[in-house]
């Protein structure tokens, strides 16, 4: 018997190794989860190494979990097969979309002529325009934003225009409208991948970002596994960023969150409440918090933080419920970039139906991850449907 209801929680930028093109994006060296528990002297994660995280090649550093502690749990890693290192990318690519070519970034601004035509759209000026960790630049340019009126504009690793505002000087909704309009023209030569409104409130020396951010995403260009879900009556519940990412396409429930702990708490009450269909969660402070911000004590943190809330989604799982637990890239807190890291992805699978200690071993792309949540519930994948990836289940499945 197939599962269920699948379970899939991506720990957005806990990579695990350097993949063989990580020259191309000046990421050698980089592992997210090993660099950074050499950086505190050792994770103890016994969830997840319980489910055989410290038994993946490139993890170092994971205190192992002794026998008494090994749950039904199957093991692999995942290498991108899109190019880039995205949030977006990494996501569509688990549902089955791979792309031919990276998001367009901007490192050194967006360009002058772009920018010229953006601030006469919204009626006033713009500064910054430079790629940037969000709270610095809000430290650094939040006086003058609030002298003149102006946005901040910035940008990241990410394929992203983001607009910053304190909310006493520019309402939410006047933001928003703004980041509609950066929409609309970033398209074509200058297509991003996501038009970010970030409200601030606060004062200079103590400026904070709110939880009123908005995300205008690209629509996936094909169709993924999820809408092939939801056409085929499958519910699609999205947690945190899922419903942003996919622009909407294909989640028929969405709860956006604010943090890690939330995200997980949310998770628990859909499980407890025997939500069904395939339950999608982005957990996004190991990223957003302490990635971009070479904090690899508070990644730490975060990673041990997340295995005890693990512990508490496992012991909740049904008979014929299958977890997925995985990453989108890395983000390696410990370079000397802030940006993204092109890495391997760990998978781990548990329920009581997987059989214990299977190794997957290393799959050429995340799309089979997207492909085994498919062949739970009879979508095909593979050549002619569009959809791309090789399903795991019958080597992981023994319910």
């Amino acid at each position: 018997m197939k599962p269920t209801r699948v379970i899939a929680i991506v720990l957005d930028s806990v990579g695990i190794g350097e993949t063989p093109d990580a020259r191309l994006y000046g990421d050698e060296g980089s592992n997210t989860i090993s660099n950074t528990a050499g950086a505190v002297g050792g994770l103890n994660l016994p969830n997840m190494a319980g489910l055989g995280l410290d038994r993946i090649p490139g993890v170092e550093g994971v205190n192992p979990a002794g026998a008494e502690g090994r749950r039904a749990g199957a093991f692999g890693r995942m290498a991108p097969a899109s190019p880039g290192k995205d949030t977006m990318g990494g996501h569509w690519e688990m549902m089955g979309l791979i792309l031919n070519e990276p998001f367009r970034t901007y490192p050194e601004g967006f360009p002058r002529a772009l920018i010229d035509k953006f601030e006469r759209m919204i009626g006033r000026g713009t500064i910054g325009n430079i790629a940037a960790s969000g709270t610095e630049i809000i430290d650094r340019l939040g006086p003058e934003h609030m002298r003149t009126g102006r946005p901040i504009v910035y940008t990241s690793a990410d394929s992203v225009f983001q607009l910053a505002a304190h909310e006493n000087v520019i309402p939410v909704d006047e933001l928003l409208r703004m980041c509609a309009v950066a929409r609309s023209i970033l398209v074509g030569e200058h297509k991003v991948g996501r038009v970010i409104a970030r409200p601030f409130v606060g004062v200079p020396g103590a400026f904070r970002r709110t939880d009123r951010r908005k995300d205008f995403s690209l629509e996936p260009p094909r169709a993924t596994v999820m809408d092939a879900l939801s056409d085929a009556g499958v519910p699609v519940t999205g947690i945190g960023k899922i419903w942003d990412i996919f622009s909407g396409r294909g989640v028929t429930e969405s709860h956006h969150t604010s943090s890690n702990s939330e995200g997980c708490r949310v998770l628990e009450e859909l499980l407890q409440a025997e939500v069904g269909g395939f339950v999608f969660a982005n957990l996004v402070d190991f990223d957003m918090v302490y990635g971009h911000r070479n904090d690899p004590t508070g990644y730490a943190r975060a990673l041990e933080e997340f295995d005890v809330s693990l512990g508490l989604i496992l012991d909740r799982l049904r008979d014929r419920d299958l977890l997925l637990v995985t990453a989108d890239h890395g983000c390696d807190p410990t370079t000397p970039s802030t940006d993204h890291s092109r890495e391997y992805v760990p998978v781990l699978a548990a329920g009581p139906g997987v059989i214990p200690g299977v190794d997957i071993g290393l799959r050429p792309t995340f799309a089979d991850l997207g492909a085994t949540v498919a062949d739970v519930f009879g979508i095909a994948t593979g050549v002619g449907t569009g959809l791309a990836g090789e399903s795991f289940l019958r080597e992981i499945w023994g319910g």
